[in-house]
């Protein structure tokens, strides 16, 4: 039976948020800044970059796709009609969790073949699409758990469990590719008032 607005209770709501914040802290003190750097040197270095995720993960490419975009790179998602096709001195950003999508380890493997470099976000840095990567950045998510795993943290209070399915690697990778776009704009000199400029406004 659905409850009503007045019944549903909002108690976990901030402790939730307090755990991805937690998860994201984390990880960013495990990133591989030395792998950031080299993933920052390919993007200015190839012709074209192109971006692709499947669902949540999609999302998130197509936000760090538009973000370059708006910085004046030559950029576009996979998947799109208008997107062409990918040449040698291309870079292919992969996004996927697991790193065993399989639309996307098949895509990385044609890419890789092409000659294109390949830059994937994972959780998983031996899996298909790790072992494929020219450059990794590896982002901590929630491990998959079993009924008896789920029921102890509720006991215990533990709200990890609430952020379901990829929720924390889409978060921390969003943060993350932000994070990527301000070191970015340093780089490149730009501004938000230059970016506004190439902002869609055909909307």
């Amino acid at each position: 039976m659905t409850k009503k607005p007045s019944e549903v209770a909002s108690d976990k709501v901030v402790p939730c948020i307090k755990a991805i914040v937690s998860h994201i802290e984390d990880t960013a003190s495990q990133l591989d800044k030395k792998n950031i750097e080299k993933m920052i040197k390919v993007l200015f270095k190839v012709n074209r970059i192109f971006l692709m995720g499947a669902g949540r993960s999609g999302l998130v490419a197509r936000a760090f796709a538009m973000r370059l975009m708006h910085l004046g790179f030559n950029v576009y998602f996979v998947g799109e009609t208008t997107t062409p096709s990918v040449k040698k001195n291309d870079a292919v950003v992969a996004i996927s969790g697991s790193g065993e999508t399989l639309s996307i380890t098949n895509l990385a493997k044609i890419a890789k073949e092409l000659g294109a470099t390949i830059i994937a976000i994972t959780s998983e840095p031996d899996s298909t699409l790790g072992k494929l990567s020219d450059v990794m950045l590896v982002v901590k998510g929630r491990k998959k758990v079993t009924i008896e795993d789920y029921m102890e943290r509720r006991m215990r209070g533990e709200y990890k469990s609430l952020a379901p399915l990829g929720t924390l690697f889409e978060i921390t990778s969003l943060i993350l590719l932000d994070a990527v776009i301000a070191q970015l704009m340093a780089l490149t000199g730009k501004s938000e008032i230059d970016m506004k400029e190439m902002h869609a406004v055909l909307e």
